[in-house]
């Protein structure tokens, strides 16, 4: 019941191209692993991820092909804009996320 929280349009906090270039490594690493969460989080710049021109967006549909949920926070959506850019996940608000942190076996913030 592993629950994994992007906050960022990315990883780590070192320059944007390498935050996404990590970022599409540990998606494809976790695909790979077979050991998949339960579910993403995202909030914040994280829902960038999910929306048009994210290098992961390939990673982030099989993940829900797989099974994964995929959870968007509106709020911040609509705050950047972006809510007619989202490719993949569903929005949900941030009870939907304060629900899924607290039934988590585990939670990985990235």
């Amino acid at each position: 019941n592993t629950v994994v929280l992007f906050t960022r349009y990315g990883l780590g906090d070192g320059p944007e191209d390498l935050q996404r270039t990590l970022a599409v490594k540990f998606l494809t690493l976790t695909l790979e692993s077979g050991q998949l969460p339960a579910r993403i989080l995202c909030y914040t710049a994280g829902v960038r991820l999910a929306c048009t021109g994210s290098p992961v967006l390939d990673q982030l549909k099989e993940l829900t092909a797989r099974g994964v949920e995929l959870v968007l926070c509106k709020t911040c959506l609509d705050t950047y804009n972006l809510a007619g850019e989202v490719q993949v996940g569903i929005v949900g608000g941030m009870g939907d996320i304060l629900v899924s942190l607290q039934q988590a076996g585990k939670v990985i913030s990235l």
